[in-house]
């Protein structure tokens, strides 16, 4: 058990995450998406779990986020809620769960907060979905944001480079944070953008701000956990840091166990009935 989870094994709440804020305290977030590996990331002291749709890619393999179904992320979500004690749990909205109306996303987000249990969900974008936004939130379902590089946006984007380069678009990003924080998100996901901007984002909120690719002065961090832990090859970005090397620990594990049953060394006599 870790010393954060072992002083403060209370449930982490939005309330709570405000908190850390206000104290100066840094918020730890991660990624899970199944049951195994989510109890082991609670138990590890993360204060929140964000049931990502980056399980199209990390999982599904698929290369972007928009093919997984609201379907597939109540399974998730499901899965992961069942083995959290501590972590606030929140579950990300699929590409096309809300932006079609308002009614449909208040419609999806119910059904997914209903079967999941999840404590909150995470949508993409500023004012362009605001009503759908305000309108889950009047149902009583807790928001946060995500702004800057959107992954369901990738398409219209065409690249996965930093966003908010520039003037106008950084401006439209701070007019987005505030809309959102007015409208009622508990916190705000800042992905890939100067961390000048980051910074001056969160300085200006009053809600919880969480980067990745975004520097260190926001109030928290999040990171995949199939990329952190080194599951996934090929994906470096600079902001990745690497705090294991799991995908050759699991693969060296895997080819003794092929060798051993080719060779008749599994099972031996003190591990059969």
């Amino acid at each position: 058990m870790s010393v954060n989870q072992a002083e403060d094994p209370r449930k982490v709440t939005t309330h709570r995450l405000q908190q850390m804020k206000e104290r100066g305290e840094k918020i730890s977030m991660i990624t899970s998406y199944d049951y195994t590996m989510a109890s082991i990331v609670d138990e590890a002291g993360v204060d929140v779990i964000l049931v990502g749709d980056s399980a199209s890619n990390v999982v599904a393999g698929n290369m972007t986020t928009l093919p997984i179904s609201l379907e597939q992320m109540i399974y998730h979500g499901k899965s992961v809620v069942k083995a959290v004690n501590r972590a606030l749990v929140v579950v990300d909205m699929p590409f096309g769960s809300y932006q079609i109306s308002p009614t449909e996303a208040v419609r999806n987000a119910i059904q997914m907060m209903k079967v999941t249990h999840a404590d909150a969900l995470k949508l993409e974008g500023g004012v362009e979905i605001i009503d759908a936004v305000k309108q889950i939130l009047a149902a009583g379902i807790p928001i946060m944001g995500h702004l800057g590089l959107m992954p369901q946006s990738i398409n219209k984007y065409g690249t996965y480079n930093v966003r908010a380069k520039n003037d106008a678009e950084a401006e439209k990003l701070l007019s987005d944070a505030l809309a959102l924080e007015e409208a009622g998100c508990f916190a705000l996901v800042l992905e890939k953008i100067p961390a000048a901007l980051a910074k001056r984002t969160s300085e200006t909120v009053k809600i919880p701000v969480i980067g990745i690719g975004a520097g260190g002065a926001v109030d928290g961090q999040v990171l995949v956990l199939h990329d952190m832990l080194g599951m996934t090859k090929g994906f470096s970005p600079r902001f990745l840091r690497r705090y294991a090397d799991l995908n050759s620990i699991i693969n060296d594990a895997v080819s003794r166990y092929v060798k051993d049953v080719k060779n008749s060394d599994f099972p031996n006599e003190t591990e059969q009935y």
